[in-house]
């Protein structure tokens, strides 16, 4: 996918005007995060876990050479054809040549944002094949040529009406209605059924990599992750070298938060492992199995100051946490990972100078840090990621001298105080009448969508020294 996250500024201004999308949003990040919730307290021993995890995935990267070795020879031994590719170039070009070897022209491919991450849909379409994405979320975005908005629901942005609109228009299955959801479900069912079956690849992700048995472990609550892997004669399970887990026990205490945090269910319909290719007493399953672990700077991310970022088990807890992600949706990111872990991870993958605004796309509320179930410490790394892009200089000169400006003034609290205490007095004599102003020096950005309140007189610490004195007295 190409990558405009440079763009974020006009893309949040472009969705902020659109009313119909805002409503969508504010709807979602008012009812994801309650259902969250809800899973967590009846849970229970959450904290317990999450620092498990924490543990665990933290163990498994401090160890991956170790992890990675077992796994290969372990689903080696099942049959699996493990690759590694260092590129999202490299891991397209396996997955083609394996189409190719095979003689394929159409595939079946489950949700993959690893996938999404390397074009691979693009690139195999240049190389001749059809793919059909069997999710239904990203079915419905394939077909409106759109890419998710979501990791977890690439259609969330859609209404039901645009769906219905999107499958009259693309579904040549005569005149009918499609009033309902479950009509919206099964017509797509129908229409994806035959591509199941006449599909010679199947391509899938993965949640999780066993070092111990050498499986691969999938979530999903559609089942079409099963029907990829199961009905054509060649599976390819693309996913990348951070998703290596020592024992299958761990990888089920991942499923169990996993799960929580992103859909609010107890468990998801579908939790599938995958050994290898069929063996002679299945009745049915893949010929041909092969495994590609991608790297595609993991191992430099690994190396850096920004390790506990490859913790992450794509939730999505975060995105539906964030005000950022909620007022602007996903596409204003410009790339494959929306909300605070696209804004620390796309700029790790692809540039910092790239995607230079995604870090200052925070308003440091914490609340990313706080349902994160690994504990990733997402508002530090955003806060580290802006301190480089001042050292590299690559935020505008006027920005990087006004924080330096206040980080002086912060750093004399007496002056500071001093101050802002003539702002906002004379603030106050100018807009007291009004209550607002519709417009400030240096502050276009705030009063170009609202007006910045009048303030009441005095400052805080004014205000408070003076009730510290009236309670002495």
């Amino acid at each position: 996918m190409e990558q405009h996250s440079q763009q974020f500024k006009e893309n949040a201004a472009n969705a902020l005007a659109d009313a119909g999308g805002v409503a969508q949003r504010d709807i979602l990040a008012l009812f994801t995060p309650i259902m969250r919730d809800a899973a967590v307290a009846e849970f229970g021993p959450y904290e317990a876990l999450r620092q498990h995890v924490k543990r665990v995935r933290q163990h498994s990267l401090d160890n991956l050479d170790y992890y990675l070795a077992r796994f290969e020879l372990e689903a080696t031994n099942n049959g699996n054809q493990v690759h590694y590719a260092d590129s999202a170039d490299e891991m397209n070009s396996i997955v083609l040549d394996i189409c190719q070897q095979h003689g394929a022209r159409k595939v079946a491919k489950g949700k993959s944002m690893v996938t999404e991450e390397t074009g691979l849909n693009d690139y195999l379409q240049r190389g001749g094949l059809q793919v059909m994405e069997t999710d239904l979320g990203e079915y419905i975005v394939q077909q409106a040529g759109e890419t998710p908005s979501h990791i977890v629901g690439p259609a969330l942005h859609k209404t039901r009406d645009q769906i219905r609109e999107l499958f009259l228009d693309k579904h040549d299955l005569g005149e009918r209605e499609l009033e309902s959801i479950s009509d919206l479900v099964g017509e797509a069912r129908v229409v994806l059924r035959d591509h199941f079956l006449q599909a010679e690849v199947g391509i899938i992700g993965s949640n999780a990599l066993i070092a111990e048995n050498g499986y691969s472990m999938l979530v999903t609550n559609e089942g079409n992750g099963d029907l990829c892997a199961n009905l054509p004669n060649v599976l390819i399970i693309c996913t990348t070298l951070d998703r290596v887990l020592p024992r299958a026990e761990d990888a089920t205490a991942i499923q169990r938060l996993l799960v929580r945090s992103a859909t609010g269910q107890p468990h998801t319909c579908y939790t599938s492992f995958y050994s290898g290719p069929r063996r002679a007493e299945d009745a049915d399953g893949p010929l041909e199995t092969h495994i590609i672990l991608l790297d595609n700077h993991r191992t430099d991310i690994l190396a850096s100051d920004y390790s506990d970022m490859l913790r992450c088990i794509r939730c999505g807890s975060c995105l539906n946490h964030c005000p950022i992600f909620a007022a602007t949706g996903g596409h204003a990111y410009g790339w494959v990972y929306p909300g605070p872990m696209g804004s620390v991870l796309t700029p790790l993958l692809t540039s910092l100078e790239a995607s230079a605004a995604l870090p200052n796309a925070c308003t440091s509320c914490g609340r990313c840090a706080e349902v994160c179930p690994s504990a990733i410490p997402l508002p530090d790394m955003l806060r580290d990621l802006r301190h480089e892009q001042s050292v590299e200089k690559i935020t505008p000169a006027s920005w990087r001298q006004g924080l330096r400006l206040h980080a002086w003034l912060a750093c004399r609290p007496g002056l500071y105080q001093f101050l802002t205490g003539i702002g906002i007095a004379v603030m106050h004599r100018i807009g007291r009448k009004k209550g607002g102003f519709r417009s400030l020096p240096l502050a276009g950005g705030w009063t170009s969508k609202r007006d910045f309140p009048s303030p009441q007189g005095k400052t805080f610490m004014q205000q408070y020294r003076q009730r510290s004195r009236s309670n002495e007295q």
